[in-house]
């Protein structure tokens, strides 16, 4: 009994080694998007386009809003 509670506890570290991992994996990629966000809302602007990620940005941002 202590040994398989003791496997379960080892598997319950492991589960929160790899979700911090996953965590930290998409910070990075969260971080890596804005930074090209950027990059591309600044050559739209040098170039005298409209940025179409402007509109996607304020769609995304009505639709994560909660609806009353």
């Amino acid at each position: 009994m202590d040994e398989v509670k003791k496997q379960i506890d080892d598997i319950d570290g492991q589960i929160e080694t790899e979700i911090q991992k996953v965590r930290e994996r998409l910070a990075d990629c969260q971080q890596s998007k804005k930074s090209l966000q950027q990059v591309y809302k600044g050559m739209a602007k040098l170039l005298g386009l409209d940025s179409e990620l402007d509109d996607e940005e304020a769609e995304a941002a009505s639709s994560a809003m909660p609806k009353m």
